[in-house]
Order: structure tokens, then C-alpha cells, then sequence
């Protein structure tokens, strides 16, 4: 059982929790991730670790709800426990030891680059940039602690609501033909966003990764489900992962995969609509 220490809405349907989990924390690198199981009978889902501080022995991730799993997970509270935390877990993001890099994250996606910005931080030859973007401002997160961590930071939204009007695709474009001199650029966020991403960097051949979050079981490469074609390979985004080359990542077959159980999750959290329903219905007699 793992102890939530803290938690902090970020936007409307997105949280943040800093878990008691010490010994993840200890083994803990940037881009590894965690997979939690709320309770007993819970799925188990992957979730990118957004900070670690081993000393204090805490795990911070950054939960966006979008199925039954993380509508659960988004009813506790301080104090209350998740049943398991397993990690890390995953292959660290390489870090360069100088030159320029750009991090850009795509709705929650900002999360998962705040542990790579730190790290880098920590390098005395980089230069960061971050460009993460969202609908509007009220959908940016953690916009202090990205900025804070990196030489340079540029929000986007697509109303203009805060800093560039536009997607972070045309902001990366722009700095890149101004002549950042980007030498490696890390896209987390979206699928789409992703392969719009390395699409950008293509003609100009910069190196890109962009972090995979396939359907995702046992974290351990033995099930399958996280294949992802890299190339002419087949990798297991769990253990080869999660992030890879993105121009060579094959976004069609990965995009298909994660749609195959659509239905499934749908009819789930209809169930658990209808169970909390009931129970509140309960309550209230």
C-alpha cells in the first residue's frame, strides 16, 4: 500500500499526486514510469513519473481522467492509499552532455518533461528550451515548475489565451528556421502531437524522441501488448521504452492498437457510472 502524501488539481480533470513510494524514488530516472492498481479488483494502468525526490523518499505523477481507472483513482484523497505503485519502470531518456534540446509537451504531457528539464538543469553545457502547449490557459500545467527548470519557455494555447497562438508544432517550427540549433528535441503529449512533432524535425534532421504510452499490462515485456514497430524492429515500449526514435516510429499500427478496446472502455465506465450512481443514491436514503 502506497500513501498519497499530497494532491493538487491541476485543471478540472487533471491531478497531481506526490506518493510515500522510497524505493522507487531511490531507482527513480527521468522518463521512467510507474503502474499503479487503485485497489484489489483495479486495472493496472502506466503513468510517466513527473518528479522523485529520494531523499524524501516521494514520487510525484500527474493523473488526467479519461477512463474508469483514473475517474477512481481521482476519488482519493490525502492520506488515502493506493493499492500498487510498481516501478520504476522503463528505460531512462538518454540526456545529452551539451548542446541545445527542446522539450515540448502537449497537455498533460507537460507533466512528464518537468523530470527531464531538471536533469538537464543539472548539466552545465545544455541549453533547454521547453514549448508546451494546450487549448487554453486554464488547461496549462505546471507552468512555474517547467519554467523554472529550463533556459527558455514558451506556452502556447490555441485560443492565445497565454504566450503563442497556435499549436507547439509552429512554435518548434519557427525557432528551429530562426536558428535555435536544436539538437535534440523530446516530445511528450498526444499521439498526433507526437507525430506532428517529428514531422517538423524531419527536413532538418534532428534527432527526436517522442515518449509511447501503448495499451500496457504487466510493465514487464512478457504479455506484448506495448509492441511498438521502431524501424524494421519491434520493440515493448514497457521495457525498450517508452521513448523512441519518432522518425522512425510507426504512428498508423500504434494509433490502430490503441484504439482496439474502445468499446470495451466504454462499456466500463458506463458500469462505474452507474455503481456510484447507486452508491450515492444509497447514501442518500
Amino acid at each position: 500500500m502506497y500513501r498519497i502524501l499530497k494532491t493538487r488539481q491541476l485543471t478540472p480533470v487533471t491531478r497531481l499526486y506526490v506518493v510515500d513510494a522510497p524505493l522507487v524514488a531511490r531507482s527513480a530516472r527521468p522518463g521512467q514510469f510507474i503502474i499503479l492498481r487503485v485497489a484489489d479488483h483495479g486495472e493496472r494502468i502506466p503513468v510517466t513519473i513527473t518528479d522523485f525526490d529520494p531523499a524524501a523518499g516521494t514520487v510525484t505523477i500527474v493523473v488526467q481522467e479519461v477512463g474508469k481507472t483514473t475517474r477512481w483513482l481521482a476519488q482519493l484523497n490525502e492520506g488515502d492509499f493506493i493499492r500498487d505503485f510498481a516501478g520504476p519502470l522503463g528505460q531512462p531518456v538518454p540526456l545529452p552532455e551539451k548542446g541545445r534540446v527542446a522539450l515540448v509537451g502537449g497537455g498533460f504531457g507537460t507533466a512528464a518533461i518537468l523530470t527531464i528539464a531538471k536533469a538537464l538543469k543539472e548539466v552545465p553545457g545544455v541549453h533547454t528550451d521547453a514549448i508546451v502547449g494546450a487549448r487554453n490557459k486554464d488547461l496549462l500545467i505546471l507552468t512555474e515548475e517547467v519554467g523554472a527548470a529550463v533556459d527558455g519557455f514558451y506556452p502556447c494555447t490555441d485560443d492565445g489565451s497565454e504566450g503563442f497562438k497556435g499549436f507547439v508544432t509552429t512554435m518548434l517550427q519557427q525557432k528551429i528556421i530562426a536558428g535555435e540549433g536544436y539538437e535534440l528535441v523530446i516530445a511528450i503529449g498526444p499521439m498526433p502531437m507526437m507525430r506532428a512533432v517529428a514531422e517538423v524535425t524531419r527536413p532538418f534532421g534532428i534527432y527526436t524522441l517522442a515518449s509511447m504510452d501503448p495499451i500496457m499490462l504487466d510493465g514487464t515485456g512478457m504479455c506484448g501488448a506495448c509492441r511498438v514497430r521502431v524501424g524494421s524492429d519491434t520493440k515493448f515500449a514497457c521495457v525498450d521504452g517508452p521513448c523512441f526514435d519518432a522518425h522512425k516510429v510507426d504512428f498508423d499500427e500504434v494509433s490502430r492498437r490503441t484504439k482496439m478496446y474502445m468499446s470495451e472502455e466504454r462499456v466500463a465506465m458506463e458500469r462505474y457510472t452507474q455503481e456510484c450512481q447507486c452508491a450515492k443514491a444509497s447514501a442518500a436514503r
